[in-house]
């Protein structure tokens, strides 16, 4: 059997790096961490799981620490993780298997990577990453920040997913300025932001409520005609987040039309055309949009993913529309297709008791 290092770049992560090393330490079979800082518990802790801790003086380039971490480990295969993501159960039978399975012609393995849920702990953001590499590869990361792992050969997709999970005590909701300081001072440094750069440093720009520079980014980004087609589409989704938050409707309608260019309509993109015909009572043309985000077939995209645009939501608005068409029987039953999957949500259950008197009226 093939075996496996686990590495890993942390800081100030006492909160969640037991709970995420718990998770692995019989799946891999050697774990580098490598230390950028930390000024609390986090080496004491992970010096629970292994003694192969080194330190790495931080430099404002996430990706000169993960090589650095790389070039640490010595196994056949290597897997990375950050230390606020763990393996659920079901996940790490999975691992289990594809490493018994590991006959040394893979090249790399991508994984799913959830980092949003609802209230019953579904995901609903999730996208993919590579995740496991074969070491004699020496696969080199790219970017200081948003980086990423650049892979060749042969390249599976795995069912696997890990699980993004801050602590408690953790500020999910506020935007870390870490990211952004970083491309700030790149820029005054003079530096020539690459394709990727632009787009990433306009979703931070995004995040801190820099909506007009962000646009001006995103655009620079597009012009580039370089990015990778789901940065381009994700870019035009942001740009319409953007135009929104700004009260530009017309912009915001122009931006969600421009991702068409690249592809087929995501499910996003659709629901949000829907939602603007919806929001102007135009209910027939916005049922053409919630329809097509349910046919679409997204399956073996690298992209974002959130569930919500292609399961319960246009059933939500379908539901809506069809019964202000008087279409009440189409209403009903996409009523019923959301409450599949979201039978707790107080917009679902509002509908079922509306359509309980309505039946018993008739």
């Amino acid at each position: 059997m093939y075996k496996i290092s686990l590495c890993m770049i942390v800081k100030n992560e006492q909160e969640v790096i037991r709970q995420c090393l718990n998770s692995v330490k019989d799946i891999c079979d050697e774990i580098i961490i490598v230390d950028t800082g930390s000024t609390d518990k986090t080496k004491e802790i992970a010096g629970e799981f292994t003694n192969k801790i080194f330190d790495f003086e931080w430099i404002d380039d996430f990706s000169a620490a993960r090589n650095f971490a790389f070039s640490k480990a010595t196994m056949d295969y290597i897997f990375w993780m950050d230390a606020d993501d763990i393996l659920l159960e079901e996940d790490r039978e999975k691992f289990k298997k594809l490493k018994a399975e590991l006959d040394g012609t893979i090249d790399a393995v991508s994984m799913l990577y959830h980092i949003a849920f609802d209230e019953d702990g579904n995901p609903t953001f999730s996208y993919r990453r590579h995740r496991l590499v074969k070491r004699e590869r020496h696969f080199k990361w790219v970017g200081a920040v948003h980086e990423y792992l650049e892979v060749g050969g042969n390249i599976i997709a795995s069912d696997i997913a890990i699980t993004h999970r801050k602590s408690d005590k953790s500020s999910a909701n506020v935007p870390s300025n870490r990211n952004l300081m970083i491309y700030e001072n790149r820029l005054k440094k003079g530096e020539k932001f690459t394709p990727r750069d632009l787009f990433y440093y306009a979703n931070e720009l995004a995040d801190h409520g820099q909506f007009e520079k962000a646009i001006m980014y995103y655009q620079n980004f597009l012009e580039t005609k370089k990015g990778w087609i789901e940065d381009e589409i994700r870019a035009c989704i942001n740009l319409a987040s953007c135009y929104r938050n700004l009260g530009n409707t017309e912009k915001e309608i122009e931006a969600l039309a421009r991702s068409i260019m690249y592809d087929v309509p995501r499910p996003e993109v659709s629901c949000r055309l829907g939602d603007l015909y919806k929001e102007r009572g135009m209910f027939k043309k916005a049922i053409l949009w919630y329809r097509l985000a349910l046919e679409v077939d997204l399956e073996d995209t690298m992209g974002f993913r959130q569930s919500s645009y292609s399961t319960w939501y246009p059933h939500l608005q379908l539901c809506f529309c069809y019964w202000h068409i008087g279409e009440k029987e189409l209403s009903f039953e996409h009523h019923n297709q959301a409450k599949k999957y979201k039978p707790t949500d107080a917009r679902v259950q509002y509908n079922e008791e509306f359509f309980k008197k309505y039946f018993n009226k008739i």
